[in-house]
């Protein structure tokens, strides 16, 4: 069994927990995209690392690997697309819709290998 210390305040007595401490920085659209899938799909998971403090943690791992990945892929994809530079300047447009095609079907596939997981 495990014993607990406790602090005296005036009649009081309180139990001297100690809160772990979170990592400062923010969550962000991956980050955030993983909590709120741990929290809809994977209850015991998400209460699990929630009531050991490692939450945040694991949803900034997340983050930062779904970032990494957003990277790659999209300069893979636009090598493979021809969609460079010469074409944003030439025609804009064109250039737009495709990045936004590229950016898309990236995200689809990070979404997929890494937060929906």
């Amino acid at each position: 069994m495990m014993e607990l210390e406790y602090v005296k305040v005036g009649d009081y007595l309180y139990p001297a927990l100690e809160v772990n401490s979170e990592p400062e920085e923010p969550l962000t659209k991956y980050g955030l995209m993983r909590e709120n899938f741990l929290k809809e799909h994977r209850r015991g998971t998400y209460t699990g690392m929630m009531l050991e403090g490692e939450l945040k943690e694991h949803c900034l791992k997340i983050q930062k690997q779904a970032e990494e990945r957003m990277e790659v892929l999209v300069e893979q994809m636009m090598r493979a697309e021809g969609v460079d530079e010469q074409m944003k300047a030439e025609d804009q447009m064109r250039w737009v819709r495709l990045m936004n095609g590229i950016r898309d079907r990236a995200e689809e596939i990070v979404r997929n290998e890494i937060i929906f997981v």
